[in-house]
């Protein structure tokens, strides 16, 4: 019988449990390539591992005590709303009487009896006690106001939102013709000795004073003092923009400097007459424009200067009744939201009294 092979010796047996050993044998690595092996597979292991060891106890969930917590915050809420029930007070209100037109809330308006009238005259309460819309008498104020006037009955027939029955009622009391006259151009040809034809009204008269020709000379006047006359004087300024920059004077309270006149709203996209405006007119030195009282006036008489506006007005009256009057500047500039440029430019239309 064949004796057994004896056992191999603890040495032997490790050399061929070592993974070192191993990966050399197996991979034909070197000492320091086996061991940099082993170390970067032992540091994945703890990579794999630690959060799974590490991971929090997830928290356990209690009905009962989220219940309680909100019902704590519910009452807290409504205990904050009932004691801040004059926040919305702070601020002014307009009274209106309740009156539903069209679903809507508007003023009451006493209607009058049809009697002849000027369109051009009427303002949007006119309007309103002629039996028109609120919103179609604005519109219309606003387009007469930028057309410079209405010349016929048709421009007002063509009003978006005006109703044909109420046009036909108010049409026979309209002091206006009903169609406007059709303009006739001079010919374009030069007559015999040269010139050409002055224009010729419908009945053949010259009508060379019609329209009177502009002056080419033209001397700079105050642009705060002049009317829509002496505007209408430059070349390319109408009766309707020349009705615009008187309107934007009166609502700043007065022209501190020439190019103010590029923020009105008909001479934004007319750089050219904008630049004869400020070459013919020019603003007396020591003018004093005419300001606003931030202490007296109301939110109404307050929102109409155009460097102030509705959400600023309503920001200085809301901070005037809560802390009171404004006595400087500085006490304006302490108002939130107000920007610092917002007051400076502000700053030559108020008044503090």
């Amino acid at each position: 019988m064949a004796a057994l092979p004896p056992p191999p010796s603890p040495r032997r047996l490790w050399a061929r449990l070592n993974p070192l050993h191993w990966l050399r044998r197996s991979f034909g690595y070197s000492r320091a390539e086996a061991r940099g092996t082993v170390g970067l597979l032992l540091l994945m292991l703890v990579f794999i591992v630690a959060p799974l060891l590490l991971r929090p106890e997830l928290p356990s969930y209690l009905p009962a005590e989220d219940q309680k917590a909100l019902n704590e915050m519910t009452a807290q809420l409504k205990a904050h709303r009932t004691l801040e029930t004059g926040f919305a007070s702070r601020y002014p209100k307009r009274e209106f009487k309740k009156f539903e037109r069209s679903g809507a809330r508007y003023p009451v308006v006493a209607q009058v009896r049809l009697a002849p009238f000027d369109p051009n005259t009427l303002t949007a309460e006119g309007w309103e006690a002629r039996g028109v819309p609120h919103f179609v008498a604005a519109r219309i104020v606003k387009y007469g106001e930028a057309a410079g006037g209405f010349k016929a009955k048709a421009q007002l027939k063509k009003m978006y939102g005006l109703e044909d029955s109420v046009y036909q009622r108010l049409a026979p009391f309209m002091q206006l013709p009903d169609e406007a006259p059709k303009r006739e151009y001079a010919s374009n040809r030069p007559g015999p000795d040269g010139k050409f034809p002055p224009f010729a009204s419908a009945s053949g008269e010259a009508a060379l004073g019609k329209f009177p020709r502009k002056p080419r000379n033209l001397q700079p006047f105050d642009l705060n003092r002049a009317d829509t006359t002496q505007l209408m004087q430059i070349r390319g300024i109408g009766s309707g923009r020349a009705k615009w920059v008187v309107k934007y004077r009166n609502q700043l309270g007065g022209y501190l400097r020439e190019d103010q006149l590029d923020e009105v709203f008909v001479l934004r996209d007319a750089p050219d007459l904008r630049d004869s405006l400020k070459k013919y007119t020019f603003v007396a030195p020591g003018f004093a424009p005419q300001g606003v009282n931030v202490n007296t006036a109301t939110f109404d008489e307050m929102y109409l200067h155009p460097y102030i506006g509705k959400p600023k007005a309503r920001l200085i009256v809301a901070y005037r009744q809560q802390h009171g009057p404004f006595r400087s500047l500085e006490d304006l500039k302490k108002v939130p939201v107000l920007k610092p440029e917002d007051v400076e430019k502000m700053r030559p239309y108020l008044r503090f009294e």
